[in-house]
């Protein structure tokens, strides 16, 4: 039977987040989710339904240390702990070949993409490191294989890849696991409308990459941590 976690989930108003949100409250977790805007977080609620008794969140920026460190505080006080962290918030840009793409899409990728993580975890970790935990962090099988025209993309992807590793094994020993998953495309409605002549066939659904990080947030892979998982 599976024990009532706390969890924390960064991006769970999105597309991915949300499918993951569902999956952890119909198990039974308790799960706290930092978001930018109320529409998201009230259309949230509203899917999670009666189990929104156990979802709760505020507003945040996830790429803002001391920003996150208090809603850490806050969601830990709220959850009795944490148990685990699913870093889903993240963001895609490609406009082109580096030297003609806008100057800012490089500070955007690094900041939304791997920021983001890096200041969920280092808020995170003095929590996890209290009775150990799980962390899993989204790459992406597009960024490994990036053509021309996504540099930043690519680069913010890759470094959120390495940053996992690293954080594996600083933490092996100490009780916080560290993993990550690939997917290729995840078929959502923003990327339909990106990709309108985009063969759909092979991208993953939502549904099925969440399934695949609430299991490495759960004691069932207790033997896992460092892992690159593709969806």
């Amino acid at each position: 039977m599976h024990s009532a976690a706390g969890i924390l989930v960064t991006g769970g108003t999105g597309a991915l987040g949300r499918a993951l949100v569902l999956q952890l409250l119909a198990r039974g977790d308790r799960v706290a989710v930092p978001y930018r805007g109320a529409a998201g977080w009230e259309a949230l609620q509203a899917a999670a339904g009666a189990q929104a008794v156990s979802l709760w969140g505020q507003p945040a920026d996830v790429s803002d240390l001391d920003a996150m460190r208090r809603f850490v505080d806050a969601a830990a006080s709220w959850l009795g702990g944490l148990d685990g962290v699913a870093c889903i918030a993240g963001g895609f840009a490609a406009s082109g070949n580096l030297e003609v793409s806008p100057a800012s899409e490089w500070d955007d990728m690094l900041r939304i993409n791997l920021e983001s993580v890096y200041s969920t975890c280092r808020a995170a970790l003095p929590w996890l490191l209290k009775e150990g935990g799980s962390v899993v962090t989204v790459g992406s099988r597009t960024a490994e294989t990036a053509g021309g025209g996504m540099a930043a993309y690519a680069a913010s992807k890759s470094a959120v890849l390495a940053l996992t590793r690293a954080l594996s094994l600083e933490n092996r020993d100490r009780g916080v696991r560290f993993n990550a998953v690939s997917p290729t495309t995840i078929d959502t409605e923003a990327n339909r409308h990106a990709m309108p002549k985009a063969d759909r066939s092979r991208w993953t659904s939502p549904e099925d990459v969440a399934r695949v990080i609430a299991f490495l947030l759960s004691p069932a892979s207790a033997a896992t941590t460092g892992a690159v998982i593709p969806v």
